[in-house]
């Protein structure tokens, strides 16, 4: 974590975005960053597809977004060592299989927090991406990444 801290304060941004790291902080700060880009356009695409479509069957199209841009900047950021699986179609498979359980929480999120506790769809939608992005990234490291994790801070 002092790491993580020292280089934000530096504004160093090489080992924050680019340098491999081992670093589980540095590592979980990439995936909130790629997250964050998905998210937006996660979120953007929900914005569009509520006005023409049932607002759970938006959410589930725009998360589908989210999850390719995420699953291809955390290739790049995030996740740079070996998947548990050789073949990247494999590593998609179960980085999809993840993201599912992640699409049913935020569908049972949002409907839960739009539907009972009356909040605005795209406020709902921001609160359950919160929750997911934790789900996601650690099922991802530990069952996708793991075995790179000797070593790991």
């Amino acid at each position: 974590m002092k790491e993580l801290i020292k280089l934000i304060i530096r504004l160093d941004f090489q080992p924050l975005f680019i340098t491999p790291t081992d670093n589980s902080y540095i590592k979980f700060f990439r995936y909130v960053f790629v997250g964050g880009i998905a998210f937006i356009i996660d979120w953007l695409t929900l914005y569009i597809l509520k006005h023409y479509i049932h607002y759970l069957l938006a959410v589930a199209i725009a998360f589908i977004f989210g999850l390719v841009v995420n699953f291809i900047l955390s290739k790049k950021v995030v996740f740079t060592e070996k998947a548990v699986v050789k073949k990247v179609e494999s590593e998609f498979t179960l980085y999809c299989i993840i993201g599912l359980i992640g699409l049913g929480l935020t569908e049972l999120l949002v409907y839960i927090l739009t539907d009972w506790v009356k909040l605005y769809i795209m406020l709902s939608k921001t609160i359950a991406a919160i929750i997911v992005l934790i789900w996601n990234f650690f099922a991802r490291k530990y069952l996708i990444y793991h075995n790179n994790m000797e070593g790991h801070k």
